[in-house]
């Protein structure tokens, strides 16, 4: 019976290595009964089942689950039980099945669930995208994950989440490369398209094509094989992308298409939703700014006009040819002063609300420069100032968050760091920007000695936002002699979606090798 039957059955000693299995269990682990008796199973015999059941075998009964890898291919999941033989306790009998797909397909769905989760949970769209990715690392049986979106300016791609590989500020740069050299970017169809593209034997393909050796040593960091292409939708229109990269024996079918689009939504659903927050704040300046219009009219109008009255009241007296009592004048010249201090007062705060946007659409430079000009002004703090080339490539709202990063670090260096020079570096490289603030003062450590989160003390979560905004970070740390350095480096948009089908003759001679 036990040779006929369904599910694998076998027969297991003391020592854990399989004394007996029938045809159905010789199946399920791929290899001939000869081979498997005398070798160890997978399966752990001391009886550790939770309350629940996994609800893999038919009958409803508990069950453990192990991992069979028979030392070929993908590896597979067995549902199982044990009983003690009878007649010999010493052995023990295992009645198993393959629920690999059943197991994944849990894992899939408990995925989906927790990054639904995470759309509210987390607080940057980078950390959203980040944890997404994360999820489906978990769920399948994927190598790495990237999840590029469309900049502010709706014609570059940046990537805004990523798994399995660690972030390479240039990787643009080297994918705009291996284009100039002819290369066909796939991906780009899955974006124009809206339609996923699925490439098997990619890597494969990628080795053996020249025109992607300068991404070799990015893409050969993971062991993986085929690759697919899936666009984020956003009420019929393109907002990015999520590139999949399967590990070595995958292969892409229905299913795990169903995953992939299900988490692509999930990622359109957060950059929708981080879009619409955008818009709030959008939304937010322009109500800010209507109301520094009306404290424009309701206080400062109004003082310059009663300024202008008492100017007025002394051209009248004035005129009369007569001598002006000292007291009237006084009380005239007392009135000006007053009022006109009051004017300044509120014309420097306007200004200081007003300067980031103001400043950073003249350029970044100047507004940093301008910066520190007014700090040395107020605190005596010395600067050096040094601006590379590309600063004119950075769009105006990502100068301005940038500004903020400046300026929240140097707050802090006045703040904190009892410093006497600060030398800012700034510059575009390798497709990234990149800012150095660096001082002279105690270090980080010293500024902050009985703190417990040196990180918060500093204000690095405020700088941490405004960076991975745009798929940036923001690290900080003492300087090897002395002081603190505070370093943003901020990934360029890439303008790919229609630039790189500009020039349809390299496209055309490339016939092959769609790529991520």
């Amino acid at each position: 019976m036990a040779e006929h039957a369904p599910d694998g059955i076998a027969v297991i000693d003391s020592d854990g290595q399989f004394v007996q299995i029938n045809a159905a269990g010789s199946e399920l682990c791929a290899r001939p009964a000869e081979d498997l008796v005398g070798k160890p199973a997978p399966f752990e015999l001391a009886q550790r089942f939770s309350a629940d059941t996994l609800g893999l075998l038919d009958d409803g009964a508990t069950e453990q689950v192990c991992v069979w890898e028979p030392g070929a291919g993908q590896g597979c999941e067995f549902a199982y039980r044990t009983r003690p033989l009878p007649g010999n306790p010493s052995m023990t009998v295992v009645a198993f099945r393959d629920v690999t797909a059943e197991r994944q397909r849990q894992r899939r769905v408990a995925a989906i669930a927790r990054s639904s989760v995470k759309l509210v949970s987390e607080g940057s769209i980078t950390a959203t995208l980040d944890a997404l990715a994360r999820e489906m690392l978990q769920a399948d049986a994927l190598a790495g994950v990237q999840i590029l979106t469309l900049d502010e300016s709706g014609k570059g791609l940046q990537i805004m989440g990523s798994a399995g590989f660690r972030r390479w500020p240039d990787f643009f740069d080297r994918l705009m490369e291996c284009r100039g050299r002819g290369a066909a970017l796939k991906m780009i169809d899955a974006f124009e398209q809206r339609d996923p593209v699925v490439v098997p034997d990619r890597w494969a393909s990628i080795q053996r094509d020249p025109s992607w050796e300068p991404l070799h040593e990015y893409l050969g960091e993971l062991k993986w094989d085929w690759f697919a292409s899936v666009p984020l939708t956003i009420r019929g229109r393109s907002a990015g992308i999520l590139n999949a990269f399967f590990a070595p024996g995958q292969i892409v079918g229905c299913r795990t298409m169903e995953f992939l689009l299900a988490m692509a939504e999930q990622a359109a659903v957060a950059v929708d939703y981080a879009s619409l927050l955008q818009s709030e704040r959008e939304l937010a300046r322009r109500e800010e700014r209507q109301r520094l219009a009306r404290d424009l009219h309701d206080s400062i109008v109004q003082q310059v006009f009663s300024i202008g009255m008492q100017a007025k009241s002394m051209g009248v007296l004035g005129a009369r040819g007569e001598s002006i009592p000292a007291e009237s004048v006084r009380r005239i010249a007392d009135e000006v002063g007053v009022l006109s201090n009051t004017v300044l007062a509120d014309l420097r705060a306007m200004v200081h609300e007003l300067r980031p946007t103001a400043s950073t659409q003249l350029g970044l430079e100047e507004a940093i420069r301008a910066f520190a000009k007014s700090t040395t002004n107020r605190t005596g703090l010395r600067f050096s100032v040094i601006a590379g080339a590309g600063l004119d490539r950075v769009a105006p709202e990502m100068a301005e968050d940038v500004y903020w990063i400046v300026a929240e670090a140097i707050h802090n260096i006045v703040k904190h760091a009892d410093a006497n020079t600060v030398t800012i570096h700034m510059g575009v490289r390798s497709h990234a920007l990149t800012v150095n603030v660096a001082d002279d003062g105690r270090g980080i450590r010293a500024a902050h000695a009985g703190c417990q989160d040196l990180a918060s003390g500093y204000g690095l979560i405020s700088m941490r936002e405004r960076a991975e905004r745009w798929g940036g970070i923001v690290q900080i740390g003492p300087r090897s002699d002395a002081g603190t350095s505070v370093r943003a480096v901020i990934p360029l948009p890439v303008l790919v979606p229609h630039a790189v089908l500009s020039q349809p003759e390299q496209l055309d001679e490339q016939t092959e090798d769609p790529t991520p």
